[in-house]
């Protein structure tokens, strides 16, 4: 994997790489022009593998793949179930939805690292791909806070302020990421880029 255990070090409970491997990028859509698209774009940089629907991207999800980028709907196993059948196997990977399905409050419990609608371009899925390999660098709450902060920002570009306003799920993640980030303050500032990964998530939203 990407990860190099032997080489990490830490600080004040921020976890810092140093080894730089190549991140292997798993690619998942039962559309194959658009998932070897995908893996076009970013087999430049990256080791890319590809697979067309639920069941194969579990066969090939193992401790290797650093990033997996996920449809939601897909014949057979959906991306959701495949997300679900990933963290109950407790990999160690980030986990990009790259979909058709517009984002609804049903997203809030949903144990993905961020979300992109379709159409997305090289360029976004190069983008996203970089904000996980810097996230993967950090401790379990930073990569918590993170997440929740890509839900919020994902809702906030879907929904207006007013169903925002009455969404008891919008309040949820709302109030979740005040929570983390109280928790993740103190961590800020031995993170170099921290506000480099905020602004990747705001931006977005």
């Amino acid at each position: 994997m990407w990860r190099g255990d032997d080489e990490r070090t830490k600080a004040s409970g921020v976890q810092l790489e140093t080894e730089a491997e190549t991140p292997e990028i798993l690619v998942v859509d039962d559309e194959r022009d658009v998932a070897d698209l995908y893996a076009m774009w970013l087999d430049e940089e990256y080791e890319t593998s590809v697979a067309y629907d639920g069941a194969q991207a579990l066969e090939d999800a193992d401790e290797s793949v650093d990033i997996v980028l996920l449809d939601r709907q897909m014949p057979g196993l959906s991306g959701d179930e495949v997300l679900g059948r990933v963290r109950e196997r407790g990999l160690d990977c980030r986990v990009v939805m790259v979909t058709a399905v517009d984002p609804d409050v049903d997203i809030v419990d949903m144990p993905f690292d961020d979300y992109l609608t379709k159409p997305v371009t090289g360029e976004d899925l190069r983008e996203t791909v970089e904000a996980m390999m810097r996230r993967d660098a950090y401790d379990d709450h930073l990569q918590a806070y993170f997440a929740a902060l890509s839900k919020q920002a994902t809702l906030e570009s879907e929904m207006n302020p007013r169903t925002r306003e009455e969404s008891g799920a919008y309040a949820e993640i709302a109030a979740r990421v005040e929570r983390l980030a109280d928790e993740v303050d103190h961590l800020s500032e031995n993170v170099d880029d921290f506000e480099s990964l905020f602004s990747d998530l705001t931006e977005s939203g």
